[in-house]
């Protein structure tokens, strides 16, 4: 795996350059400073699989940089390394496309862990901003979710297309992507981008989420 880490501080950068690769995480590391270099380095680096990226860094205006990325490059898996842990922060970025929000006062092996969960089709939301973003909710909030959850979740259901609802199925009955992907006789990475886009549909933030939004609100039963 190769991973191109975006921070314009040098010492953040290889740190992560180091523990990626001591821990076999990743296989080639390239780094960028700014904005220009991430795109540059995407130009010339065709076999990216992962973007460790900073939100703020020279030549980018607050989420511009990551839109862009998910944008131009939907095969990659964008995550976020972020000192601003504010939820709202988190929220956006997932919202924008991003597969992972972590937050620069991580351990470095949660953020191995994070990367990790990622690749297998997941996306991480640290569990303690998670929890903040809840506290901010009224109780109203949490009625209303509770209430019209399961109809959200159905009517979200119909932007699937044929193949994510094949790629559901074989989810909800606890298939790898590598099963999936021989099971659909497709590649392991578009196995990979069906199930990134099935969790951020139904806003989940891994694939157990995912089939149990998808049994509560009956889906399962049509397919």
């Amino acid at each position: 795996m190769k991973v191109l880490i975006a921070d314009d501080h040098a010492l953040i950068r290889q740190g992560m350059a180091y523990a990626l690769l001591d821990k076999g995480v990743a296989s080639a590391i390239v780094e960028a400073e700014d904005k220009d270099s991430v795109l540059r380095q995407l130009e010339t680096e065709k076999d990216v699989d992962v973007v460790l990226l900073d939100l703020f860094m020279p030549g980018t205006h607050e989420f511009d940089l990551l839109c862009e990325l998910c944008d131009r490059y939907p095969e990659l898996s964008v995550i976020v390394v972020s000192a601003a842990e504010e939820p709202h922060f988190m929220r956006k970025s997932i919202d924008f496309g991003a597969a992972g929000f972590i937050p620069k006062s991580s351990s470095m092996d949660l953020m191995l862990s994070a990367i990790q969960l990622v690749r297998n089709g997941g996306i991480y939301i640290p569990p303690d901003m998670m929890q903040a973003q809840k506290s901010t909710a009224t109780e109203h909030d949490f009625y209303q979710v509770d209430k019209e959850s399961n109809s959200s979740i159905a009517k979200a259901s119909e932007g699937l297309t044929n193949r994510q609802r094949e790629v559901l199925v074989l989810l909800a009955k606890g298939m790898a992507n590598k099963e999936i992907a021989r099971a659909l006789s497709v590649s392991e990475h578009t196995v990979k981008i069906h199930v990134t886009a099935i969790l951020r549909l139904f806003r989940a933030s891994n694939r157990t989420e995912v089939v149990v939004k998808a049994r509560n609100a009956n889906i399962l039963d049509d397919m």
